[in-house]
């Protein structure tokens, strides 16, 4: 993973998060539980994927990535960084569908 500090805000996030939980389900070891595995898979579905790979249209994404040039080994200067997000309607239609629904089980889970 590029940005280390990224992965630290959503770690520190989903602690605060399962401390706000925890308090609010009077200490339920199950609900923090359920909670630190959802941010988990919600944080490693957003921040660890290729997005090298992934920033690309679905329908290219079964095919490999093709490499259209090898980079010099003393660049002049160093390349510009590659955008994290691309937006891509059925990606983020996806993304939206798959996490609006964990997030729904996990707070029906959570609130009862």
């Amino acid at each position: 993973m590029a940005d280390d500090a990224a992965l630290r805000k959503c770690l520190v996030c989903l602690a605060a998060i399962m401390m706000v939980i925890g308090v609010y389900t009077r200490y339920s070891l199950k609900k923090i539980i359920a909670t630190y595995v959802f941010g988990m898979f919600a944080i490693g579905g957003v921040l660890l994927p290729d997005w090298e790979f992934f920033d690309r249209p679905i329908s290219q994404w079964t095919s490999p990535m093709t490499v259209s040039h090898l980079p010099p080994l003393h660049p002049p200067h160093p390349p510009p960084p590659p955008t994290r997000f691309r937006f891509y309607p059925l990606r983020t239609v996806l993304y939206t569908m798959v996490y609006g629904y964990g997030f729904y089980k996990w707070w029906m889970y959570i609130s009862t």
